[in-house]
Order: C-alpha cells, then structure tokens, then sequence
C-alpha cells in the first residue's frame, strides 16, 4: 500500500503540472499522513538537511565554470580545434560535433548545456555546409548525453550523494564507457554520411593545426588536471570543481582576455539560477527518500524480486528496463534521486558493485534525455535547430539505438567498467 500510495501521488502531483521538487515533497507528506506520523518540523529539517553536503558544492562551481568556459572563448577554440583535424574529410562536421561533443563533456558534465553550446555553432554551420538539418541535430543530442558520463560528471554527483558511493570512483568508472559511446557513435556517422552531399572545408595545413591547437590548449588542458588532481590525491571532486572555477576565470580573463566585469556577472547570475533550480530539487528529493526509507519501500520491491536475486544479470537486465522506461517520463536528475534509494539496498544486497551499477544507471538515465515526450535534450536541439519534434526523432534514432548497444555491451560485459576502475585506484 505505500509502494502505491507513493507512486500515485507523485505521478498524480506530476500529472496536475506542479512542478517536480514540490512533487516529491507532496508524495512524503502523503507518506507521512498515512502512516501517522505527519510533521512540519522533519519536513523542514530533512529538506535543510538534504542540501547540507560538502559534495554538493561541486555542482554549483562545475555550472559556473561551464558558464565561464563559454564567456572566455574556451568552448569555440575547442570547436576550431576539432574542425581543424577532420573537417575535411567527407561528413566531417560529423565527426566534429562527436570529437566535440567528448571535449566539452570533460569541461562542465551537464548535457543540456553542452548540448546548446555545440548545436548552437554547429546545427547551424551543419545545415549551411549541406547536411540533412534533421540528422545534424539528432547527432548533436546524441553527442551531449556524453557529458553526464565521461567526468566531472554533475549526474554522478548527484548520484554519489544519495548512495554513498564514491564519486571519485564514478568519475573514473564513466572514462571508458563515455569513449565508447562517442565510438559508437562516429561508427553510426560513417554509415549515415555516406548519403550525405555536403561541402567540406579545405584540409589544414600542419602548421593551421598547431595553431588551432595551440588556441585550444588551455582548454584541452582543464581534463588533465581535473583527473591528474583527483587520482594523485591532490584533491577530492569537490575541490576539483573549485579549481576548475578558478582555472575558467583564469584562462578566459588573463590569457584570452575575453571575460569582462559584465561577463563575469552573468556568469554568475546564470550559474546562481541553475544551481537554485538543481539544489533544491535535491533537498526536496532527501524528504521523499527519507520517508522511503521509514515506510520500508525498499525491503517491499526486494520481496518482490527476491526469485532473482541470485541472478545478477537477469536482476540488471530487469532494473535497467524499468529505468529505461522511467526515462522516457522524467528528467534524469529527478529520476536519480527518486529511484536511488529504492533500488540500492536490492542491488547491495545482490552483491552488485554499486559502482558499476551507478554508471549504468547514470548511462540509462542519460539515454531518457532523448527519449520523448519529455527528452530535455532532445528539446534544446529541437530548439536551436529549429526543427520539429517528429524531425529530430527521424534524425536521431540511428544514435539513440547505438546508445542503447552501449549500454547492453556494459551489462553484459562488466569488466568494461570495473577493470579501469581498479587500475585506476590501486
């Protein structure tokens, strides 16, 4: 009676418009009235609570460095830089949105930003250079549910915070499975292009290269030291975020000297409206998943999939379904700290490595972001491609299949995810 009184007030809450962070509050107090124990006071203090992690802070200073990267003309150096070394071939913007796609993922984790920075220079030159408008912005949405897993992941956060697991680990786990999504997808590319009648721009010379790379490479350099730092123990994701911040302001100000006070300024009003957005959706989230944890939810569906229990495969097969269909309803953030709590304790105690299991489940939540009818990202190229819905669908379902393919092949193959992580933190 929980599970269903939980489920249907949240959906019902959903359904009525009301916005999902005070969806989830009404769904605990609901909770709450039914078994009795209804008070203000641990809605106030669990919603306080719910924010009160130094972990957290890591997402408030990854948004603001991603607002950084793009005042300073970090991100369009990093776009010359990629059309420098393929866009010559045939399809090459192609590749240039994946190769891009990879880059900005290593600088600001959000798929949504990094989907409207790329589409928003690239859609544009793709439908200019001859490329089916359709397909381009498909391939750029594609591209942008890298970010939520190569790191700084923000998802891997937000997902380390709720579990408990390591997000230093995550971050290292999501290395491999983000390379072979981008894999993935130029493999798709190079059979999509072939239809494709588009002009290519001239082959650069060596020394253009050097210099595109040249302009590139304190951009390229940020992943470095964000992973360099966090695997010699420099510092924890949390710090690394900050000096990712630092680095940003840095380079755009003194080094591009692109950055004015006025920039500087928006920057910080567009992180700071973001971030609100973001933070209290998850201490909002920390009142649901308390009361999830009183009414006992968990041990419920345990009880439910105990018969396959002993068949981890199986259990990871059946989990990753649901979520696949979840995604298709919900945003990525407010499924991760909705289902978080309910499926950890039954994937613990089935002796999944929680690690590996958040990168799957970060990976599958990722695909919901371009899956209708919501797809957040799937909206944003829409937008900045100025295309319809049913269009971008056309053009996007070849790169949504192969995302899927990905996602089995790290089912099927955990060593993928797991191999990396232990040669990494030995």
């Amino acid at each position: 009676m929980t599970i269903t009184i939980f489920v249907g007030s949240l959906l019902g809450a959903m359904a009525l418009g009301i916005p999902i962070a005070f969806a989830l509050m009404i769904s605990a107090v609901c909770l709450m009235f039914y078994l009795g124990m209804l008070d203000s006071q641990i809605i106030a203090q669990t919603l306080v609570n719910g924010a009160d992690s130094v972990s957290l802070m890591a997402i408030p200073f990854f948004i603001l460095a991603g607002e950084l990267m793009n005042a300073g003309g970090i991100s369009k150096r990093i776009i010359d830089f990629a059309i420098s070394a393929v866009g010559h071939v045939r399809g090459g913007l192609g590749y240039v949105a994946i190769i891009t796609a990879v880059l900005f993922a290593c600088l600001s984790g959000s798929a949504v930003a990094d989907t409207a920075a790329v589409g928003a220079i690239l859609i544009p030159m793709m439908a200019k250079a001859g490329y089916d408008r359709s397909r381009s912005a498909g391939l750029v949405a594609a591209g942008g549910i890298i970010a939520p897993i190569i790191p700084p992941s923000i998802p891997f956060i937000i997902f380390g915070v709720a579990s408990g697991v390591s997000i230093t680990k995550l971050f290292i786990g999501g290395i491999v499975p983000g390379l072979m999504m981008a894999l993935g997808l130029a493999a798709v590319w190079v059979y999509v292009s072939r239809k494709e009648k588009s002009a290519v721009y001239p082959r650069k010379s060596a020394k253009e290269i050097l210099q595109a790379t040249k302009h590139a490479f304190w951009g390229l350099l940020l992943p470095v030291i964000i992973l360099g730092g966090m695997k010699g123990g420099i510092f924890t994701a949390t710090e690394a975020a900050a000096v990712a911040v630092f680095y940003a302001w840095f380079v755009g100000t003194v080094i591009y000297r692109q950055i004015r006070l006025n920039d500087l300024y928006n920057a910080l009003v567009a992180a700071s409206k973001t971030t609100s957005v973001v933070m209290f959706l998850i201490a909002a989230s920390m009142v649901a998943s308390w009361m999830i944890t009183v009414a006992n939810i968990p041990s419920s569906i345990t009880e439910v999939v105990m018969p396959i229990m002993d068949h981890p495969l199986l259990l990871l097969l059946m989990i990753n379904l649901l979520v696949l269909v979840v995604g298709t309803a919900m945003d990525l953030t407010p499924t991760i700290l909705v289902l978080t709590p309910v499926l950890m304790p039954i994937v613990e105690k089935a002796g999944i490595d929680p690690v590996y299991f958040g990168i799957l489940f970060i990976l599958n939540n990722a695909i919901g972001l371009l899956t209708p009818p919501v797809g957040t990202v799937l909206n944003v190229a829409c937008g900045i491609g100025k295309i319809s819905m049913d269009d971008i669908m056309k053009g996007v379902w070849p790169f949504l299949l192969v995302q899927v393919v990905v996602l089995i092949l790290l089912i099927v193959f955990p060593s993928l995810v797991t191999v990396p992580i232990e040669w990494f933190t030995r």
